[in-house]
């Protein structure tokens, strides 16, 4: 027998018979009964589910029952409990990390998104705030605007008014709204009395005999054209200087048609005495400033031509605009008292707008013994040659230092 048979035979020989003993058998494979245990921990650890990102646990599963090294795990020691409660321990506080970061980024995502809408909000305020602030200037700017316009109109109101009070318009207008009521009461009455005069039955008086008709209309005729400059007039100077004086002393409100019914002041009186008794009947003045006090001063010639010669006078007006010619009919019917049927062309008054028809009008009227008057609005910057030639035509000039406004 060689060396290593005698070996075996010296350690079989310290063995009792049946073999090994069980508690030998036991020790010699401890981890029988473990083995089951930590391969029912890891099932139940397989079922739990494991958060992204953590480490997977370790299970037998995967490796070979014969690759555990039995010094390494021995569940029947100490140090194998220990390992394995550690294991499940740094499991537990890397869920419970991954929990506290995951708080965390819930947190900080709520306060970012808390963050984004105060900015939000704040800058949603700026915006309102800034718009209101722009409307709120653009409207204080319009309503200063709004303001100055209304202030200058009121002092211009008031200008016109303080300019309509000390001018014979603004007296006049005055006076003729005063007595309007008392002047509808005398028209309503006059109605009345002609209704009843017609009802009256009167025999007509006999017409005085007209022995001195062929004189007066003989000196009428001469009368065509006239010459108020000339020594020979001196009588018809005189009723001029009366009219004159009687129209700005004792204006007549309610006189009869063709007469002049407003006020009268000294600067009106001195240009009409210049154009009769300077200028001869004929000529151009200087405007007054307005349309309406050379109408005032047109109506008053045409009053006291109307004294002296009576409805043989035509007025013939020339402006260039229908607008121009509209002011001149109301002006002449305000101071004269007529109404619109004494416009026409075969009235007492004739509106133009051109000088040729006027031209022709007025030399029809002279061929029909009548006395035209010419006059001729300052708008008129040419004079045609052609008006020049009758005996009676005033022209109103412009002041080059105070153009009128049209």
């Amino acid at each position: 027998m060689n060396p290593d048979e005698l070996q075996n035979l010296d350690a079989n020989a310290g063995l009792p018979e049946g073999g090994l003993p069980s508690d030998a058998t036991a020790a010699v494979n401890p981890l029988e009964p473990e083995v089951g245990a930590i391969a029912s921990t890891d099932t139940v650890s397989t079922d739990t589910a494991v958060p992204e990102g953590a480490v997977a646990p370790l299970s037998l599963s995967d490796s070979s029952a014969s690759a555990v090294n039995p010094s390494a795990v021995n569940p029947s020691s100490p140090e194998g409990e220990t390992h394995d409660a550690e294991a499940i321990a740094q499991r537990i506080a890397r869920l419970q990390q991954q929990e506290a970061q995951l708080k965390r980024d819930v947190a900080d995502l709520q306060t970012a998104y808390n963050r984004s809408v105060r900015e939000q909000m704040a800058e949603a305020q700026l915006a309102m705030g800034r718009l209101v602030t722009e409307g709120l200037g653009d409207l204080e700017q319009r309503r200063q605007t709004l303001q100055l316009s209304v202030e200058q109109l009121e002092r211009r109101q008031e200008r016109i008014r303080a300019e309509m009070r000390s001018t014979f318009a603004g007296s006049s207008q005055d006076v003729a709204i005063r007595i309007q009521g008392f002047k509808d009461y005398l028209v309503g009455s006059l109605q009345d009395l002609v209704v009843a005069a017609e009802e009256l039955k009167l025999a007509a008086p006999a017409p005085p005999p007209d022995v001195k008709r062929p004189a007066i209309r003989e000196r009428e005729e001469e009368a065509i054209a006239p010459q108020f400059a000339e020594q020979g007039f001196q009588e018809q100077n005189r009723q001029i200087r009366k009219l004159l004086d009687l129209y700005r002393t004792s204006p007549d409100y309610y006189g009869a048609a063709w007469q002049l019914r407003r006020t009268f002041e000294p600067i009106h009186a001195e240009r009409v005495g210049n154009w009769f008794f300077t200028q001869g009947g004929k000529g151009a003045l200087r405007t007054m400033g307005s349309r309406l006090q050379n109408i005032l001063v047109a109506s008053t010639v045409i009053s006291i031509l109307r004294k002296l010669y009576g409805p043989r006078v035509r007025t013939l007006i020339l402006a260039d605009s229908p607008e121009r010619l509209g002011e001149w009919r109301r002006g002449l019917q305000d101071c004269l008292g007529i109404s619109r049927s004494d416009f026409g062309s075969d009235q007492g008054a004739v509106l133009f707008e051109a000088p040729e028809p006027l031209a022709q009008r007025a030399d029809r009227l002279v061929k029909q013994k009548q006395l035209p008057l010419i006059i001729m609005d300052e708008s008129e910057d040419v004079v045609n040659l052609s008006l020049l030639q009758f005996p009676l035509w005033l022209a109103f000039a412009s002041d080059p230092a105070k153009p009128m406004m049209y």
